[in-house]
């Protein structure tokens, strides 16, 4: 908003040229998110609490200790960072841009998608929510009218391509109907992934900004022509505008943070699990790097593979292969306290995240 009515008075006004850089306006974003969070973070918190009463129903099959320590917690507190991150994204970014309105789309999509399953969680008392298919289906309408807007926005020799990491001119065309089913999976898998993740105190959301980073500076570069041709990647024009809404989720999620961390005051929920995804899932496919997505996101590949392992084995052999899953939950049977297994998943985390970011070198 401030780029569309402000920059345009530069002639008159020459500081205003502040405004045309991609840098400035991430940062602004990102300070928006962070201050706009400690302003409303208590205040939410407590209405939240107040029409929540007992909190978060806690599952009965999760570990024990959960139904203690973790009990009477509010959930829905994703609200915080959809407020934050959309209100830092529309006033600092480039509101004539596609791709922020279908990312920003998307993400809001899926946020009402998880708020109206943490409704049902908290005003029926039950820890299962919207049933599992209609969940499914609609994130797969979701996800898929925002794949079909960005193929339609990308640039022709982009279009329906898979672009593959490592090796600089090898496209993949899949067709409209391969590419929206592809994108459909990373977005969907993307924000189950985490959603599956956010199982402890401050677990997602930490791996989240560190992957909010580092799609920041792939979509800063993807959107530069100068970048692109040194680094032999594909140039998305336009595509450097996300880095403005990934800025603004990364001061969103620290914002958050601050009252998740242990012990945390609030939950995200599937409000806030499934639309962070979400919207990390959709930057991978604005920016046709949605296979480097699965590195910097690995841990969330490595939780969501967990359960995978242990249905198929139950299923198959009668035998778990964890004690219990996802995979943090393991642990946590193991014995590790729930700081430890925190700060050790991301560590996990910034490492893939680093491995994930060296990939726009490695050509």
């Amino acid at each position: 908003m401030f780029y569309n009515f402000l920059y345009p008075l530069a002639d008159v006004f020459s500081p205003l040229n502040l405004f045309k850089y991609l840098t400035f306006r991430s940062i602004a974003a990102f300070l928006t998110a962070l201050v706009l969070s400690f302003l409303i973070g208590g205040p939410l918190i407590r209405w939240l609490r107040s029409k929540q009463k007992q909190g978060q129903p806690i599952r009965n099959d999760g570990p024990a200790s959960h139904l203690v320590t973790k009990k009477g917690t509010p959930t829905m507190g994703g609200l915080l960072i959809l407020i934050t991150l959309s209100a830092a994204t529309l006033m600092w970014a480039d509101l004539t841009n596609h791709y922020v309105w279908i990312v920003l789309g998307v993400t809001l999509a899926f946020g009402a998608v998880g708020f109206w399953d943490d409704f049902l969680k908290v005003t029926k008392r039950n820890p299962k929510g919207v049933p599992g298919k209609l969940k499914l289906a609609f994130s797969i309408i979701a996800s898929g009218i925002g794949v079909y807007l960005v193929a339609q926005a990308s640039p022709a020799p982009l279009r329906y391509m898979l672009a593959v990491p490592f090796l600089k001119d090898l496209l993949i065309p899949l067709g409209v109907v391969g590419f929206v089913a592809f994108g459909v999976l990373v977005i969907t898998g993307a924000s189950n992934a985490v959603n599956l993740t956010d199982g402890l105190d401050g677990l997602a959301i930490g791996p989240v900004i560190m992957a909010s980073v580092v799609f920041g500076l792939i979509a800063y570069v993807v959107g530069n022509t100068i970048l692109t041709n040194y680094l032999y990647l594909h140039h998305v024009p336009r595509s450097g505008e996300l880095a403005v809404l990934l800025a603004a989720l990364v001061g969103a999620g620290l914002g958050f943070l601050w009252f998740n961390a242990p012990p945390a005051m609030v939950f995200m929920g599937d409000t806030g699990s499934l639309a962070i995804g979400g919207a990390l899932g959709a930057v991978a496919v604005v920016t046709k790097h949605e296979i480097v997505l699965a590195i910097v996101g690995g841990l969330f590949v490595l939780e969501t593979v967990s359960v995978i392992v242990q249905v198929l084995s139950y299923k198959w052999t009668g035998r778990r292969v964890f004690r219990m899953a996802p995979l943090h939950h393991h642990f946590e049977q193991k014995g590790w306290a729930e700081p430890t297994i925190v700060f050790r998943f991301w560590i996990i985390a910034a490492i893939l995240a680093m491995a994930g970011l060296a990939t726009l070198k490695l050509r």
